[in-house]
Order: structure tokens, then C-alpha cells, then sequence
């Protein structure tokens, strides 16, 4: 008898499940437990990490008895949101609400299958006017609104 690694989502999920709460473990294991009447740092976090790995476990069980959904093609547009949103991050200070809000909103409206450039630019033009109006002048965030260059 083979073993073969499961296509499924449920599997999938559950390794990257078991992966984080793992990796939380690890990065939270020098924090204080404490106990559950005074809990210390450590103690919700370490509770949390049980939790999403013990849901992890499962799941890879689950897709070991039952079949389940496979994995389809992979695709990479998804992960424009990621990069828009790193971009966002990286480009707020130096670029200012403008154009790193611009550069937010055109790139993860890319990853869709259904953009279209006019109608992004459109809504665009509304989410950055509200978001100056609301959070550099309502607010009074202290953020430039056009680049520092």
C-alpha cells in the first residue's frame, strides 16, 4: 500500500492551519503562561495556537476519510490583493493618500477577472475622496496627501 498526499482543500487547509498555529507557538513560547485564574502574556495566545491546530487536525483527518473538493488550477491574481496591499504600506508615507491609495485600489481591482479600467478609475476617484476627506481632514490623521517628493 501507497501513501499519497490528499489534492483536497480540506488537507491543505489543515496543514496551513497546524503551520500557523505551530509558527505562534514557536514565536510565543519565552511569553509568561501564567494560569488560567491570573494568565499571563502567553496564555491566550498559546491557547489560540492549540485551538487553530487542533482545527487543522481535523481538518487533515477529515480529508483523509471523506472525500472532498481537489485543488483546481492555481492561479496567481489573487495574490495582486496581497501585493496591493504591501504596496499601500510601503508607499503611504513617502507617496502620500493619493497615489498609494490609487496604487491600492487599480492593483487589487486587477486581480478580478471582470476589471475594467474606467470604472475603476471612477470608483477610485470616490474611495480617495472620501478616505481624505474622512481620515486626513475628519480625523486629522497626520498623513500627507500628495507625495513628500
Amino acid at each position: 500500500m501507497r501513501f499519497q498526499i490528499p489534492r483536497s482543500t480540506d488537507f491543505w487547509t489543515g496543514v496551513m492551519f497546524i503551520s500557523f498555529g505551530a509558527a505562534a507557538l514557536w514565536i510565543a513560547q519565552d511569553y509568561p503562561m501564567g494560569s488560567a485564574r491570573r494568565m499571563g502574556p502567553g496564555y491566550f495566545p498559546a491557547l489560540l495556537s492549540y485551538g487553530l491546530a487542533g482545527l487543522g487536525l481535523i481538518l487533515v483527518v477529515r480529508s483523509m476519510v471523506a472525500q472532498a473538493e481537489t485543488i483546481g488550477a492555481i492561479t496567481f491574481r489573487p495574490f495582486l490583493v496581497l501585493i496591493a496591499v504591501a504596496l499601500f504600506a510601503v508607499l503611504l508615507q513617502p507617496a502620500g493618500v493619493l497615489v498609494s491609495a490609487m496604487v491600492l485600489i487599480l492593483v487589487s481591482a486587477y486581480a478580478s477577472y471582470e476589471f475594467r479600467l474606467l470604472e475603476t478609475l471612477i470608483v477610485a476617484a470616490v474611495l480617495i475622496a472620501f478616505s481624505i476627506a474622512a481620515f486626513v481632514y475628519g480625523l486629522g490623521l497626520p498623513l500627507s496627501v500628495l507625495p513628500n517628493w
